[in-house]
C-alpha cells in the first residue's frame, strides 16, 4: 500500500531502529578498542555506511506503508542481515585467525541488507511509471558500492602488501560511502524524499534519539561489565555529569530546533522540498549522528578513566574525542540552521569554537573536570538559546500544539462516525 502526504512512522519500522543503537555501540567498540587514527577513520567509514542502509529503510517506508503485505517478511529478512553487519562491525577490518573472515562477513551483510532493500523498491513500484525507471539509478549505485565493500573485504587475498590490507579496505569503503552519497542526490532518493515530510522528519528525529540512547548505553558500559563494576563517588559523579550532557544535547536538538525545521519543511510545497529534505536530512543529519556517537565515545573513555584512578586526566586523543564529538553535533546543528532558515545561530558557533579551542588542553585537567566543563558549557548554550529565543520557542510550539489537537479532533470525529457506521450495519 502506497504512503501518503500524512503517513506517519509504524512499529515495524521502530523494530529496525533497533538493530541500529547496537550498530552505533559496536562502532564505539571498534574505534575505542585502540584510539588510533586508523580506527577513527575506520568507524567514520563504516558509520556512514550504515547510514546508508538505514536511509534506504527510511526512503522505503516513506513511499510505501513498511507493516502491510509481503513488506513485514522483508524488513525482517533485512533487520537480519543488518544485525549480522553490526555484529561483525568489530572485525570489519581485521582477519581473526581460527574464525570466518570478518570483513567477508561484513561485506556479505551489507551486500544483503542492500539488495533486500533495493528489491523491495523494485517489488512496491508499478512497472512501466518514472518511479520504477529510476530504480535502475538506485540499483546501479547501491550494486558498485557492494561491490566495493565485497572487493576490499577480499583484499589479503589479492594485496601485494598484507600490511595494507586495512587501508585498501578503508580507501574502497570510502569510495563506495562516496557512490552511495552521490546516489541520494539522484532518483529514486531525492524524488522520494519529499512524499511525507512528516514521516521523513520524525524518522529522522526517531533516528538522532536511537544515537543518544546509544550514547547512555555507552556511558553505562563504560567502566566494563556491572557485575564488575566498583561504586565509587568519582564514578556516581561521572555518571550524572554524563547524563547531564546527554540531557542538554537532547534539549538542544529536540526542545524547538527539531520541530522548528520540521514546520519549514511542511511549508515548502514546491520543488524546493526535494533538495531541502535531502540536505537536511540525508546529508546533515549523518554529521548530528556522527557528533553523537562521538560524544558517547568520549563518555565511555571518561568512565572507563574515572573508574582506573578517579583523579588521571584523559591522554590527549580521549579528551579531543570527548569534545569535538559536541563540537560536530554543534556543527550539525548550525549546518542545518543555515540551510533550513538561512541564519547562523552565532551562540553555537562561538560555543563550538570555543570548545575546539580548549580541546587541545582538556588532557591538562582531570577526566572528571574536562567532562564537567563541557557539560556545563553546553547547559550554558541551552540556557541562552531558551532566554534568547523565548519568542520564537513560544511560536514552535504553539504551532505544533495547535497541530496536534487538530490531528487528535479529525482523529476522533472519524472514530465517532466510524462507530456509528457499525452501529447502523
Amino acid at each position: 500500500m502506497p504512503g501518503a502526504p500524512g503517513s506517519r512512522v509504524t512499529r515495524l519500522e521502530l523494530l529496525y531502529d533497533l538493530i541500529f543503537v547496537f550498530a552505533f555501540l559496536n562502532v564505539t567498540v571498534l574505534v575505542g578498542n585502540t584510539l588510533r587514527p586508523r580506527a577513527i577513520i575506520a568507524g567514520i567509514v563504516v558509520l556512514a555506511l550504515l547510514w546508508w542502509c538505514w536511509s534506504g529503510l527510511a526512503a522505503l517506508g516513506n513511499i510505501t506503508r513498511a507493516n502491510r503485505g509481503a513488506l513485514p517478511l522483508i524488513g525482517f529478512a533485512t533487520m537480519a542481515a543488518a544485525f549480522i553487519l553490526a555484529l561483525t562491525i568489530p572485525q570489519a577490518f581485521m582477519d581473526q585467525p581460527g574464525e570466518l573472515r570478518g570483513p567477508v562477513v561484513f561485506a556479505v551483510a551489507y551486500l544483503m541488507v542492500r539488495a533486500l532493500t533495493v528489491g523491495a523498491f523494485w517489488f512496491v513500484t508499478t512497472p512501466g511509471t518514472p518511479s520504477r525507471r529510476r530504480l535502475w539509478l538506485l540499483t546501479a549505485a547501491a550494486g558498485l558500492a557492494a561491490v566495493l565493500v565485497l572487493t576490499a573485504a577480499l583484499a589479503s587475498l589479492w594485496a601485494p602488501d598484507p600490511r595494507s590490507t586495512v587501508w585498501i579496505r578503508i580507501i574502497l569503503w570510502c569510495v563506495a560511502m562516496v557512490m552511495e552519497a552521490v546516489a541520494a542526490r539522484t532518483p529514486p532518493y531525492s524524488g522520494w524524499a519529499g512524499l511525507s515530510a512528516g514521516h521523513w522528519a520524525e524518522r529522522h528525529a526517531l533516528i538522532v534519539l536511537v544515537a543518544i540512547g546509544e550514547s547512555v548505553i555507552s556511558l553505562g558500559l563504560g567502566a566494563g561489565t556491572l557485575a564488575e563494576l566498583t561504586l565509587t563517588v568519582p564514578i556516581i559523579v561521572a555518571a550524572v555529569l554524563g547524563i547531564a550532557l546527554v540531557a542538554t544535547l537532547w534539549w538542544l536538538h529536540y526542545d524547538t530546533f527539531a520541530l522548528a525545521v520540521e514546520q519549514v519543511i511542511h511549508g515548502v510545497r514546491d520543488k524546493r522540498r526535494i533538495p531541502l529534505t535531502r540536505d537536511v536530512y540525508t546529508y546533515l543529519h549523518l554529521l548530528l549522528i556522527m557528533g553523537i556517537i562521538g560524544t558517547a565515545l568520549g563518555l565511555k573513555l571518561v568512565v572507563r578513566t574515572v573508574a582506573g584512578e578517579a583523579g588521571r586526566p584523559l591522554n590527549p586523543t580521549e579528551a579531543r574525542i570527548l569534545y569535538l564529538g559536541v563540537v560536530v553535533f554543534l556543527l550539525a546543528e548550525i549546518s542545518i540552521a543555515l540551510r533550513t532558515f538561512g541564519v547562523v545561530p552565532r551562540p553555537a558557533l562561538f560555543a563550538a569554537a570555543a570548545l575546539t579551542a580548549v580541546a587541545a588542553a582538556a588532557d591538562r585537567a582531570p577526566a572528571l573536570a574536562a567532562l564537567g566543563f563541557l557539560t556545563t558549557a553546553c547547559v550554558m548554550l541551552a540556557l541562552d538559546q531558551r532566554l534568547r529565543q523565548a519568542a520564537f520557542r513560544q511560536r514552535v510550539r504553539q504551532s505544533a500544539f495547535q497541530e496536534e489537537q487538530v490531528v487528535e479532533t479529525a482523529l476522533n470525529r472519524w472514530r465517532v462516525e466510524h462507530r456509528q457506521r457499525r452501529q447502523l450495519l
